[in-house]
């Protein structure tokens, strides 16, 4: 558990799932938690179901935390920021959840005893099973990645980088669920041509994707391995593998996870 008072700037959907991570793992308690969101109807969220102090503005949420995650989409977040009295950051651990919003633009809108971490997690986080990327300005402490770093542990799986992998990350596993939900349904799809119900193909599709994620995760063999346990010489497995080779699935994974990459970095240019 820590001691600091967390603070949440915006308190949208995502910012609820980790309020709810945070709280539920206990590594904070209720009224330790601060937040503020422009929508009437997600501060009664924050307040009636999550049972957290909520404010009337930004000020007064930041003011009384230690710990202030920025949760607010990127286009509005500089303004945002800009948009609380000065001498209320002053030395706040500030994280920031918003893609392509670098941590030397988030410093800009800082005084210079604020510390910033940068941390990029996905949309799993709602279901506990987040897979988020830790970057650190050179002012932020140990005791502070560690902070960090025991909250979003209770909303899935963290690892730190340098910030200029951030944009990858944002590639691969930031818009990684959208491609996975993408095949999902691809392969129900498969199912429902071959005869099944599409409630059961997408029961058994989306079960597949998450056994073999746990076996890769699991047992630390390489994917291709695992693919090879599958794969017996003239079988069904190897029909099925050569017609997605056949439609350059593996290529096109490949150019999605580039492309959003690429997006990314345009993006934190703007």
């Amino acid at each position: 558990m820590i001691q600091d008072q967390l603070g949440f700037v915006g308190a949208g959907q995502m910012a609820e799932a980790l309020a709810k991570g945070f709280i539920g793992s206990g590594v904070v308690t209720p009224s330790q938690v601060h937040a503020y969101d422009i929508s009437d109807a997600r501060r009664q969220v924050f307040s009636s179901v999550l049972g957290v102090n909520v404010y009337g503005s930004n000020d007064e949420a930041v003011k009384k935390s230690d710990v202030v995650v920025l949760a607010v989409k990127p286009q509005y977040l500089t303004s945002t920021m800009k948009s609380v009295k000065p001498e209320f950051w002053n030395g706040k651990l500030v994280v920031s959840i918003a893609a392509g919003v670098t941590i030397s633009t988030l410093k800009s809108c800082l005084p210079e005893t604020a510390r910033v971490v940068r941390i990029m997690p996905n949309t799993p986080c709602l279901v506990g099973e987040s897979a988020s990327a830790i970057a650190a300005s050179k002012e932020a402490t140990k005791e502070d990645h560690e902070i960090v770093q025991s909250l979003f542990e209770t909303v899935g799986m963290t690892i730190t980088v340098e910030e200029s992998y951030l944009d990858a990350v944002t590639g691969l596993s930031g818009s990684g669920p959208a491609y996975v939900f993408l095949m999902i349904e691809a392969l129900s799809d498969g199912g429902v041509r071959s005869g099944l119900t599409r409630q059961v193909s997408t029961k058994l599709a989306a079960q597949t994707v998450m056994g073999a994620a746990k076996m890769v995760l699991e047992t630390g063999k390489h994917p291709g391995e695992l693919k090879d346990m599958v794969t017996s010489p003239a079988g069904t497995t190897i029909a099925g593998v050569t017609a997605l080779e056949d439609h350059g699935a593996r290529a096109a994974f490949i150019d999605a996870v580039y492309k959003a990459y690429s997006r990314s970095k345009e993006l934190s240019k703007l």
